[in-house]
């Protein structure tokens, strides 16, 4: 079984240079010898539509679209930074994006994947923002703006985003287990893969008489990053540096 590759939170922007380039060595040394790429949301800081190609925007479709031609497989799903990704970077760099929530089946485990804002129903602030911004009415009045003014909505929306989350408790950003069981039990799954919370972990529990993992991945930084490789061996959490 060739390797398949989870990750999530790279939050590429051209202030973060140091993890774009960790970004690009990893799809040279690590996701160019795997089967598949997994990218779980927030591959991007923001972003503001597939019609914006300032720097480093080029560079990271090139490194993507060099990824798939090669052979990796690659399925990437919108994360709560990068929700307006649409078919235009799809076509751009030959991968295939998912649904909010995708069904896989991994070391012949079903397995439930997701972003991870959807279960942090604690959060209800956050959930009722979702709910707007993601309505495609929204999305539309939103793109029908310049990308001038569509920047400066994004650094507006992290601003009040940053301070919101300063001022909260930590378990209210983090996921509702009653959440990620109902979840779980709709898919029928006992495996859970997601990102979002920063707070990477593998979660052992029971599930209806079962039992069930939650795996969380990590956050990457300028310096390093993290992993989820899944080969016939089963699943190991991986560091890259």
């Amino acid at each position: 079984m060739a390797d398949t590759l989870f990750i999530s939170d790279l939050h590429l922007s051209q202030e973060r240079p140091g993890t774009l380039g960790l970004f690009f060595r990893f799809l040279a040394e690590q996701a160019a010898q795997a089967d598949t790429l997994y990218i779980l949301g927030d591959l991007f800081d923001a972003w503001i539509g597939d019609d914006n190609d300032a720097p480093p925007i080029p560079q990271i479709l090139g490194a993507m679209q060099q990824l798939t031609a090669s052979g990796t497989r690659l399925y990437i799903m919108h994360g709560n930074r990068d929700f307006l990704i649409a078919e235009g970077f799809a076509a751009a760099t030959g991968c295939k994006l998912l649904a909010d929530t995708e069904m896989v089946t991994l070391a012949g485990t079903p397995t439930l994947l997701t972003h991870g804002d959807l279960l942090c129903t604690d959060d209800v602030d956050y959930q009722r923002a979702r709910m707007l911004v993601r309505n495609p009415a929204f999305i539309d009045e939103l793109m029908s703006k310049s990308i001038p003014e569509r920047i400066a909505l994004a650094a507006e929306f992290r601003k009040h985003s940053g301070e919101a989350t300063s001022i909260k408790a930590a378990d209210i950003m983090d996921v509702n287990q009653q959440t990620v069981e109902r979840y779980m039990t709709e898919a029928g799954v006992t495996r859970l893969i997601h990102g979002h919370t920063h707070r990477p972990a593998t979660h052992d529990f029971t599930l209806d008489g079962e039992q069930a993992q939650r795996i969380v991945l990590p956050e990457w930084h300028d310096d390093h990053g993290g992993f989820l490789r899944v080969n016939g061996d089963g699943l190991v959490s991986e560091s890259f540096s």
